[in-house]
């Protein structure tokens, strides 16, 4: 058999490996050769593999890896892919394994590469033969951007485990609900003109202020009218992200973009935060007709909730010694749940560490997550 890499050889070959997904053209990278190193590992260790390309995407793919037979059964699943990373905040090479202070630094250590480094440990020794239900091991493609990889996933995929354990960094805590997320870019159409005469134009960044305005009133409003208190945030969520408008100090602003983000409560369905937006500019629409427009920057996230009482809620409070609890992020989980599993979202690392500079995995995960791994591995899918 192919000899396979302890921990430390695994997580030096999936970080050297760059994968970053990015809406700018310049950054977004293809998977292909992360997807085919985790297909050699777990085929040696006699999975069946399955890699699919994801559609309408620059060169991404999902893997899919099972070993034993049956239905039910146990999926570990995570992303292939990282966020951009910003060089002069790194001290030392993004792609580059450096152990230091006994933590793991490179990009992607935490979220989320590092994941299926555990997960490979844990299933050396796994004897087929031995196994009740199968066990699946997904890697997805896009997750930091349009989550393309686990829709498409979601869409055209017929396994149906009865649990999955998403391995995003949570400090090995059971994650059982979290927030959806949206994005959408409001744009307004002026006139441009010689500021010197400002009635033979339309200014956009004067519609924009008002838009503005109205958008700062429904966040309060949310915040009032919507509360969820198992969340650390307990409303939903309204961000002003970026903004961009105009040329010149002398012109009459033509056009002005503004991107935001709203992230909706559990039971909050995307049409309703959607015509929470709408009816707060429609004053505005019929003051300057046709001249603001809101469009969906990519699709949306929906929220997730794993509801209870759940075996697999049960069975992982009392392997890691946590209490579930509620995010205000987003994760793959939803599209995961779709398959028909109850679901929760658990992996070693802190959520802290995730999109930043000099990313770290604390060498004092590695016991306990191979061990918890294990554990539900063994609970899941092993004869008794």
């Amino acid at each position: 058999m192919k000899k396979l890499p302890n921990f430390t050889t695994a997580l030096k070959e999936l970080i050297s490996s760059p994968s970053i997904s990015s809406t700018q053209e310049k950054w977004d990278q293809g998977n292909k050769e992360i997807i085919h190193l985790l297909a050699g590992w777990f085929e040696a260790l006699g999975f069946s593999i399955t890699i699919q390309k994801v559609p309408n995407t620059r060169d991404k793919y999902n893997l899919l890896a099972k070993l034993g037979s049956g239905e039910g059964g146990l999926l570990l699943a995570g992303h292939s892919d990282t966020v951009p990373f910003d060089e002069n905040r790194w001290q030392s090479d993004p792609f580059a394994i450096i152990e230091k202070d006994d933590k793991f630094f490179g990009l992607g250590t935490c979220d989320m590469k590092g994941f299926f480094a555990f997960i490979l440990q844990a299933c050396k020794g796994l004897d087929a033969t031995m196994l009740k239900k199968p066990l699946y091991i997904l890697a997805t493609a896009d997750e930091e951007t349009t989550m393309a990889g686990a829709r498409f996933f979601a869409e055209s995929q017929d396994i149906k485990p009865d649990v999955a354990i998403i391995g995003e960094p949570t400090n090995l805590v059971p994650v059982v609900m979290h927030k959806g997320h949206m994005s959408h870019r409001i744009s307004i159409e002026g006139q441009s003109g010689h500021s010197s005469k400002p009635s033979l134009g339309i200014n956009a960044i004067e519609i924009m202020y008002q838009v503005i305005g109205a958008l700062l009133t429904l966040k309060e409003q949310l915040s009032v009218n919507y509360k969820n208190t198992q969340f650390d945030v307990t409303s939903p969520t309204l961000n002003l992200g970026a903004i961009k408008g105009g040329d010149n100090a002398n012109r009459i602003c033509g056009h002005c973009d503004l991107d935001i983000d709203m992230r909706s409560l559990p039971g909050m369905a995307d049409e309703e935060l959607i015509t929470c937006l709408t009816d707060s500019l429609k004053s505005l629409a019929e003051k300057y007709p046709g001249r603001i427009k809101v469009n969906e920057l990519h699709p949306s996230s929906p929220s997730f909730e794993q509801s209870q009482p759940s075996d697999l809620i049960e069975t992982a409070e009392h392997f890691s010694g946590h209490k579930c609890c509620a995010v205000n992020y987003a994760t793959e989980a939803p599209f995961i749940q779709g398959l028909g599993c109850q679901t929760i979202v658990m992996g070693p690392g802190s959520i802290d560490q995730a999109h930043q500079p000099n990313e770290f995995l604390a060498l004092s995960e590695i016991t306990k997550t191979e061990k918890l791994l294990t554990q539900m591995i063994k609970k899941y899918c092993l004869k008794d």
